[in-house]
């Protein structure tokens, strides 16, 4: 061993002691190393800031970016709801779909994304369905690592050992090169979850954490807002056609008109009612009852409306919580609405939102508010749009909010655009796979579609990128080259074969990768990947074998994080919503992991020929 040699393996040693102990940040290591490295002279400081070039970083970037899309438009929870409502009862369907589901989703953007994504759905699943989230959240993680070995994309070690191959000057994977090993190990993984999750923590469906803040359906059964609904669809032979909202008088009638259901030719829209909208053929009003006398049905033939069956989940709108919200606020002494009666407040022409409920201490005012005077301290229940909610955060003159639901957290911020989303992400997978251009100009052409359609705007494009990741893959790069120029990757080679001796290349790969797995557990899996790959291609190179099945190897066992809660942010992100000790993942990712060396050194020589 040389001097050079000796102070890189003793930086890399220290690097590696750094990111297990976590002190300082992984990111704030890579960028020490890449400041520590030229000083061995084993390369200059453009070497080492050569990573901040490298393609693959920029497509990591932009899998971020599509990916932060998705979640905005709404299609991961879209997915998460189909499969609550096609598992039904059936807790083998459920386990099944979901892992599908997230393996799936996640082949195509960051797994840790989609775990994140889907944690909120699997409570809502829970809840619903009457399973524990413990028996759910850890088929929910296995999935998220799996979906790493889908495809080329899915996760960061399959680009870097990619790299690796490039940079050799070795002609790299296609996009579907890993899926006839992923899909395998996904199907034994979801046999696996169903006979291994009775294993798992028991007990009752998780209903969550007492909510800091209301739902909505507490303040529909405290406001006694059922029954106050209808829908009614303007027929194409109303006379309400062509007449616009200020026209009609409605409020005064006692009937408030909270939103209009428009349909296009892609989708419907949910259209704010203002003075001037003028009604058309087809349109469906949603509307609140105010007066406990006032009956539909003459209003409904003298309008020509057809009525429309209100189904009870959807009580009160709930079925359009992505559109309309409710809040409640409170009256301050110096509110200019004091004195008036709700009516004449016009409540909805100053902030766009409607009273549809008042609370007075222990008093509640549903049916007849509209002639209630308002007073300092009263409490009133809104509903509107959510971007009229938030700017009623802002004002604080009139009325100060009170109280927000918990379903705001679950607005998306551009669900009417998950048709536009889909569209750009076939288009970015069909590019990427038939190689028309290279992977990071198909991903950045999906980015700048995203943002020309409105699926994610800039700021939310920044924030989404994981630079903590990127930093880390970049400050790690030039380890492969020093270990290279100081012959350390030709010694860890030589350890390797020395250590197997004259074993069947087989027995090679299962060693490469019990050691990409166990060096997994202490470091990220894209470090890992980053010291294995060269590793890897130098152990091929000294056996005369194709290099494919030794670099396979290693991006599989860097996807392998199974077995520990810290060995992977997929499996961290679920073990307080399971509930989860350390020695759950070890009892359960222990086995799997051994089952997927099996598999992985059993097909990796059949599929890529030694």
């Amino acid at each position: 061993m040389n001097a050079e040699l000796g102070i890189v393996l003793a930086l890399l040693l220290a690097a590696v002691a750094m990111f297990v102990i976590n002190k300082p940040r992984m990111d704030a290591v890579a960028l020490l190393m890449i400041v520590l490295l030229p000083f061995t002279g084993v390369m200059t400081m453009g070497e080492a800031l050569s990573g901040f070039s490298d393609p693959n970083i920029v497509l990591i970037a932009a899998l971020f970016v599509i990916g932060e899309a998705l979640v905005r438009t709404g299609v991961a929870r879209r997915l998460g709801d189909w499969i609550g409502a096609r598992a039904g009862s059936s807790e083998t369907k459920l386990v099944v779909l979901l892992m599908l589901s997230v393996a799936g989703l996640g082949a195509l953007m960051s797994s840790t994304a989609v775990v994140a994504i889907f944690i909120p759905v699997v409570m809502r699943i829970s809840q619903n369905s009457g399973t524990p989230a413990s028996q759910l959240m850890m088929p929910l993680s296995f999935a998220g690592l799996i979906s790493g070995m889908l495809t080329l994309v899915a996760t960061a070690p399959n680009l870097v050992v990619n790299a690796e191959l490039a940079r050799q000057g070795i002609d790299g994977f296609q996009f579907f090169s890993f899926t006839p090993f992923g899909i395998p190990i996904l199907l034994v993984g979801i046999l696996y979850m169903l006979f291994a999750r009775r294993f798992l923590p028991a007990g009752a469906p998780d209903a969550g954490a007492a909510a800091a803040r209301p739902s909505q359906k507490n303040w529909i059964a405290q406001y006694g807002l059922v029954d106050r609904e209808a829908r009614v669809r303007v027929a194409p032979s109303s006379p309400l056609i062509g007449k616009t909202l200020e026209e009609l008088g409605l409020r005064t009638a006692g009937v408030n008109l909270l939103a209009i259901e428009r349909a296009r030719r892609f989708g419907t829209d949910v259209i704010r009612p203002v003075a001037r909208t003028s009604l058309q053929a087809g349109d469906v009003l949603l509307i609140d009852v105010l007066r406990p006398h006032i009956e539909l049905e003459p209003l409904r033939e003298k309008f020509r409306l057809e009525l429309l069956p209100l189904e009870e989940a959807q009580a009160y709108f709930t079925d359009r919580s992505q559109e309309l919200g409710m809040v409640e606020v409170v009256l301050p002494a110096e509110s200019s609405l004091l004195g008036q009666t709700v009516l004449e407040a016009r409540v909805r022409a100053v902030s766009g939102l409607t009273v549809i409920g008042l609370r007075r201490g222990r008093d509640v005012h549903g049916h007849g508010l509209l002639n209630e005077k308002l007073r300092a301290g009263d409490t009133l229940l809104l509903i509107g749009f959510w971007g009229d909610i938030r700017r009623a955060q802002a004002n604080t003159t009139a009325m100060v909010v009170l109280n927000l639901p918990a379903e705001m957290d679950e607005v998306l911020p551009v669900a009417s655009k998950a048709p536009q989303a889909l569209a750009v992400l076939g288009l970015v997978v069909v590019l990427m796979v038939t190689g028309v251009v290279p992977n990071v100009q198909a991903a950045l052409i999906g980015c700048l579609l995203m943002g020309l359609l409105g699926c994610i705007d800039m700021n939310s494009a920044y924030r989404s990128i994981s630079w903590k990741s990127l930093v880390l893959i970049v400050g790690m790069l030039p380890f492969s080259i020093a270990l290279q120029r100081t012959g350390g990757v030709d010694l860890a080679a030589d350890g390797l074969l020395a250590a197997v001796g004259g074993a069947s290349p087989r027995v090679v790969l299962a060693a490469l990768f019990v050691i990409t797995a166990m060096l997994g557990l202490f470091i990220s899996n894209t470090a890992t990947a980053v010291l294995m790959a060269p590793v890897a291609l130098a152990v091929a190179a000294d056996l005369g074998a194709s290099p494919y099945p030794f670099a396979m190897i290693v991006a599989l066992a860097a996807s392998t994080a199974f077995m520990t809660p810290i060995s992977s942010p997929v499996n961290t992100l679920v073990v307080g919503p399971g509930n989860y000790g350390f020695g759950d993942f070890v009892k359960i990712g222990v086995p799997f992991a051994l089952i997927v060396l099996v598999v992985c050194v059993l097909l990796v020589p059949v599929l890529l020929p030694l």
